[in-house]
């Protein structure tokens, strides 16, 4: 059984993943493990930001926006050396696994370390539901209401103006927000990534 393990959350921010920071805590203190946290995603994984994690830290985040540890973007840490700086710096802590919460970048980082032979595991968490494996990923159903929202409110403009709106919203390359939000909206037309337009 490992005695302490970490989380980071690293990419886009979606909503949830405060309460699944509070979630690994609170299951590490249950296990009778040390958690600690790490600031900044993997670019604090490098820069050794990581501080110890208890019930009181987590207490109160899961209404919070955002992450409570915050997210960076880590170019350097997608080479080999910035990879193996960063398990030195989990070494030193005598930090025995690591938990990721974000996309598939974060993943794609997760899976790295995992291969090179540290116990790593990953939980999906982006807006754009884009992640192989995962039906609903953590954020992307909130994002969904919140589409609906605005889409909801200019429903009400465009028909007293007798006019079309254009909508759009994230997901970069997985079309699942816009299919959704154009169906439950009552879309005309629904543009989605994944079928080419001419």
């Amino acid at each position: 059984m490992l005695k302490k393990i970490a989380v980071l959350t690293s990419g886009g921010d979606a909503p949830g993943m405060n309460a699944a920071i509070r979630a690994v805590v609170r299951m590490g203190i249950h296990l009778e493990c040390e958690v600690f946290g790490v600031r900044g995603g993997y670019a604090g994984l490098m820069n050794n930001q990581i501080t110890s994690l208890g019930l009181r830290d987590v207490g109160g985040v899961i209404q919070m926006g955002g992450t409570m540890l915050g997210s960076a973007r880590a170019p350097e840490f997608k080479t080999v050396e910035g990879r193996q700086h960063a398990l030195e710096n989990l070494s030193n802590l005598g930090i025995e696994g690591l938990v990721v919460i974000g996309g598939n970048g974060s993943q794609t980082g997760a899976a790295a370390l995992n291969d090179m032979g540290f116990p790593t595991i990953g939980v999906a968490s982006t807006i754009d539901n884009d992640l192989i494996g995962s039906d609903i990923t953590i954020g992307v159903d909130t994002a969904l209401n919140i589409a609906l929202e605005a889409i909801d409110r200019l429903k009400v403009t465009a028909s007293s103006h007798r006019r079309a709106f254009l909508v759009e919203v994230m997901g970069r390359d997985c079309g699942y927000l816009s299919l959704m939000a154009g169906i439950a909206g009552g879309a005309e037309a629904i543009l989605v990534p994944e079928i080419p337009q001419k």
